[in-house]
C-alpha cells in the first residue's frame, strides 16, 4: 500500500538557508515549519510529525556548543568590561554576574543553536540529507 503523506513530502518547497535555519532555530521543523523539531531539550525527533523528515541523520556534534558559548561570550563581555571599568560592582560580584550570566545564556542559546546546525545540514545536503533520503527514492544496485 503506497504511503499517502509521500506525494506531499515531495510537493514541499525547499526553504532558503535563511528561513531553514530560522525555523530549526525556533525549535520547528526546518522543512515543513511544523513543532517541535526537539522531543527533548537537545534530543531532536526521529521524524518530523507533519512531513516524516529524517531528523536522526544530523551530525551537530560540538558545533552547537560553540556557537552558543561564542554569542554568550561576545554578549557579556561589553556588559563586564563596562561595570569592571567604571567600578560599580565590587570584583566577586562581577565574578558571580559573568559566571551565571555565561551559564544561563549558553543553556539558553544551545537549543536553537543546535536548530539552525541541523537545518542548516537539511539545507546544504550534508550527510545522509541528501537528495535520495529527502524523496525516499532507493537506488537500484
Amino acid at each position: 500500500m503506497p504511503d499517502s503523506a509521500a506525494p506531499a513530502t515531495r510537493a514541499l518547497e525547499e526553504p532558503s538557508a535563511l528561513v531553514a535555519a530560522w525555523r530549526g532555530a525556533r525549535n520547528h521543523c526546518p522543512r515543513c515549519d511544523h513543532k517541535p523539531l526537539f522531543a527533548r531539550y537537545l534530543k531532536p525527533v526521529p521524524r518530523c510529525a507533519s512531513c516524516g523528515q529524517d531528523w536522526t541523520l544530523h551530525q551537530a556534534d560540538d558545533f552547537p556548543a560553540y556557537i552558543a558559548i561564542f554569542i554568550s561570550g561576545h554578549l557579556l563581555a561589553p556588559v563586564l568590561i563596562a561595570a569592571g571599568s567604571r567600578e560599580l560592582l565590587p570584583m566577586g560580584w562581577l565574578a558571580l554576574i559573568a559566571v551565571v550570566g555565561a551559564l544561563l545564556l549558553t543553556i539558553a542559546l544551545l537549543q536553537p543553536a543546535k536548530g539552525a546546525v541541523i537545518a542548516l545540514q537539511y539545507h546544504w545536503r550534508m550527510h545522509g540529507f541528501d537528495a535520495a533520503a529527502r524523496d525516499g527514492d532507493s537506488r537500484d544496485d
